[in-house]
């Protein structure tokens, strides 16, 4: 089986998203996510896909849905249990969980991996990261950021594994 990990950005009090967006400006951490997740499958909820609005090149999206009126989105594979999405990724060496919320909390127990951009302040917001024990993970690597454009952010890029 693939490598499962989770790719996020989350706020110090765990917040991912307000009103089916990202509450923060970090181009940076766009082209982090670009750069771990080019040529692999990416699994997302159907809002998360929503708010995207189109399947991202050079992946190949799979689209979770509870919604069994959902059977083809153009570009993308459909799937309707996290179980269906992964076997929708055979042959991919890891394969990324992107959100939302809903869907972080079922892969959660399944991932061996979060890469997690750690936005250091907290944020307003409706989706927020699940709750996890950090005694059952290990940081491997940690790298502080910064910005002062588009508005000032002090980030970090952090790579958890399983212990």
């Amino acid at each position: 089986m693939s490598k499962l990990s989770i790719i996020v950005a989350m706020a110090r009090n765990r917040t991912i998203g307000i009103n089916n967006t990202l509450p923060w400006r970090c181009p940076e951490d766009l082209k982090h996510f670009k750069a771990l997740t080019m040529g692999h499958h990416m699994i997302m909820g159907r809002k998360t896909f929503d708010s995207i609005g189109k399947p991202l090149p050079g992946r190949t999206t799979v689209v979770a849905t509870r919604n069994t009126y959902y059977e083809k989105i153009l570009g993308c594979e459909v799937a309707h249990t996290l179980e269906e999405a992964i076997a929708k990724c055979p042959k991919d060496d890891e394969v990324f969980i992107v959100g939302g919320a809903e869907l972080y909390a079922q892969a959660l127990p399944e991932v061996s991996t979060m890469y997690i951009t750690e936005i250091q302040q907290d944020v307003e917001g409706d989706a927020h990261f699940p709750e996890f024990d950090k005694s059952e993970w290990r940081e491997v690597s940690r790298e502080v950021r910064s910005q002062e454009t588009p508005q000032p952010l002090k980030y970090h890029f952090v790579t958890y594994q399983r212990s």
